[in-house]
């Protein structure tokens, strides 16, 4: 791996990290494409994966300082004074939605931890995983647009609310899901406007995306061959685009539906099948 392409997969991951379009399924792509990933380790890819979104990490870590720093301040304040008194109750809309974003990443960690070495071995490397999963994910999202209300802000997101969008966090492992992609359609599904949705997405994201990223760098050794220096630079453009990203999408949001990403992954899935079926890219 050149400079190049470590800035080349560092704009990808920060762009695809935020599209629900997969980080994780462009990123392999890519890695087959420039005979980056080692069929005998390609737990070494994973690792590069996971360690490189930590700049998205910092993007939205960044980008939601505010909020962040409101739901910590409130938390800290309601557990020491018990909700001013009146327990749970008491508590402030800020500190219920960082209780509501700890409790959806439970079912990621779970399944997570279970999974893993499948998670890291080859069968999530595979293309027609990745190209079935864009393809399934894709017409989950327009089923959702179709019967989604469209109403409710994120203030209303509730606990079922988290556990759902948590469940679908966790079935992104699969490469091709799409993090953000699952979590948006669940939002979706719940009757979340767009907006609501991809914002609850992102923060949703944090402890996730940080635990992922700071259990793959204990074995960071993996990524040796790859380069140290070459992730170190991915990882800071991944940060940069990123920022941009999810300001872009925010916005997009507002006035536009998700159909554009529908059909890009569904028209990706099709031509990756193609392809592999035709023997010019490998399985």
């Amino acid at each position: 791996m050149n400079i190049l392409v470590a800035v080349l997969l560092g704009i990808i991951q920060g762009i695809t990290e935020f599209l629900p379009i997969s980080s994780t399924a462009h990123l392999t792509l890519s890695g087959k494409i420039f005979g980056l990933i080692d069929a005998s380790h390609p737990e070494a890819w994973t690792e590069f994966i996971a360690v490189m979104q930590l700049g998205t990490l910092g993007a939205v870590l960044l980008f939601f300082r505010k909020d962040i720093i409101a739901m910590i301040t409130a938390l800290l304040h309601d557990v020491m004074s018990r909700g001013e008194g009146r327990g749970f109750a008491g508590y402030s809309a800020h500190s219920r939605m960082a209780l509501l974003i700890a409790l959806g990443t439970i079912p990621v960690a779970i399944i997570g931890l279970a999974f893993r070495h499948t998670i890291e071995g080859t069968l999530t490397k595979t293309t027609f995983v990745i190209a079935g999963s864009l393809i399934l994910l894709a017409l989950l999202l327009w089923i959702a647009e179709k019967v989604a209300k469209h109403t409710r802000s994120i203030e209303k997101v509730g606990w079922r609310d988290a556990l759902v969008i948590g469940f679908a966090q966790a079935l992104a492992l699969i490469p091709g899901s799409s993090r953000s992609g699952a979590t948006i359609t669940a939002g979706l599904f719940l009757g979340l406007s767009r907006e609501a949705a991809a914002r609850f997405s992102f923060l949703l994201s944090i402890p996730a995306v940080f635990a992922s990223g700071i259990y793959e760098m204990s074995k960071i050794h993996g990524v040796t061959g790859l380069g140290i220096g070459n992730l170190a630079i991915a990882t800071v453009v991944s940060g940069i685009a990123g920022y941009a990203c999810i300001a872009w999408l925010l916005r997009y949001l507002m006035k536009n539906t998700t159909m554009v990403f529908v059909w890009y992954r569904i028209i990706l899935g099709v031509v990756l099948t193609i392809l592999v079926l035709n023997g010019f890219f490998l399985a």
